[in-house]
This record gives C-alpha cells, structure tokens and sequence, in this order.
C-alpha cells in the first residue's frame, strides 16, 4: 500500500501548485537546505491534512458548505497576501512590516512560510477524504493499509520536493542576484495569480449557491 500511495501521490505532484513554486525560488534565493527546512514543514501540514481526511473531518466540511467556502476565501487571501509581498519586495517595499520575520530568508522564517502556504488550502481534507473514501468502498481495504497509503502519498511530496530543491539550488550557482530578484517578482505573480483563481472559484460557488433552487 505504502507504493500505491506513492504512485497515486507522484502523479499528483504534476498539477504544480503555489507550494512547488514557492520551494523553486527559496531554493534558488537561498540555497537547498533552507528549501528542504519548508519541504519539511509542507510535509508536516500534509500529515495533518491526511490524519484529519481519515478521522472523518474532511466528510464534516463537506456537509456544511458554509464553511468549505470560507476555507476557499482564506486560502485565496493568504496566496494573494504573500504573492503580493513578494511583489512590492522587488520595488524595496515592506508589505508586512509587522512580520518582519516572514519577509527575511532564514530557515526558520521559510518553515513558518510554507506552513502557512500550506495550510491556505485546508480544502485538502476533503480532497483525501474522498480517496480515503473510495478506496475503503470500492477496493475494500482496511484501516490500517489507508494509513499506509497515506504514508506513500506523503513520501512522494517529500521526494518531488526535495528534487525541485535540488534543481532550484542549482540556479544560485548559475544566476546574477538580479536575476533572482526577478524570479521573486515572478513567484509572486504566479502566487497571486493562484489567489485570484481560487478567489473566483469561491465566488463560483457562492453563485451557485444562492442561485439553487430551494
């Protein structure tokens, strides 16, 4: 089950989200191990998201819409927030001068980074709650393999992780500083870009709340 889990998990890692991206440029900005302190921290999220999917939590989400879309607004807030730090730092602005620790480069301040990045989608329950879900009643495995199969899944976001590490460390080596300013200004776009796509598909449901029948 552990190499199911796996599998299924790499094949997820093609859809690149604002996580991959945000590890590409720490990595490049400051090198492999202060993107593998993040890779722990997303990890560690994760775990919590797939521990959480399987005590049921994601399915409780689910019932209540209400609170699925507020989850979306969060998660949509947080990725233009920091898109947008990231943005005005290329201009030699400050967007959170209350949190100076976000706006430094340090392992510990990368940690807090990814952590919050990765909890601005706790939609993610609901995602593996629907996997859990279908592989306990069509392919009628037991408790213990989902738990597994989890550990599988988390495995290959910590080795896709580490290689996007790996090949955005490189880029320190081979880039001018003002080249990696750029990449910041890039990653932020890309951020908010992200922020703004989920920010829509919470309008999307809202609409479509509102306008269903009663």
């Amino acid at each position: 089950m552990i190499w199911r889990g796996f599998r299924f998990g790499m094949l997820l890692q093609i859809a690149v989200g604002p996580i991959c991206v945000f590890i590409f440029q720490t990595a490049a900005a400051s090198g492999f191990w202060a993107a593998e302190i993040g890779v722990v921290g997303v990890v560690i999220i994760d775990a919590l998201f797939i521990l959480a999917a399987i005590f049921g939590i994601g399915a409780l989400l689910n019932t209540y819409k209400k609170a699925k879309e507020m989850m979306l607004y969060f998660g949509a807030g947080v990725l233009i927030v920091f898109g947008l730090s990231n943005v005005v730092g290329f201009f030699g602005v400050t967007l959170m001068p209350s949190l100076d620790f976000l706006s430094e480069q340090s392992m510990e301040s990368v940690f807090w980074k990814t952590l919050i990045l990765t909890l601005s989608n706790p939609l993610t329950i609901i995602f593996w709650a629907g996997v859990f879900s279908t592989k306990i009643v069509e392919e009628k495995i037991g408790q213990l393999d989902i738990y597994f199969f989890g550990l599988g899944a988390l495995l290959s976001t910590f080795l896709f992780l580490t290689t996007i590490s790996i090949l955005g460390s490189f880029l320190t080596v081979f880039l001018a500083p003002v080249v990696l300013k750029v990449l910041n200004l890039l990653v932020g776009l890309v951020l908010m870009g992200f922020g703004i796509k989920a920010l829509a598909k919470s309008n999307i449901l809202s609409f479509l709340s509102f306008s269903k029948p009663s």
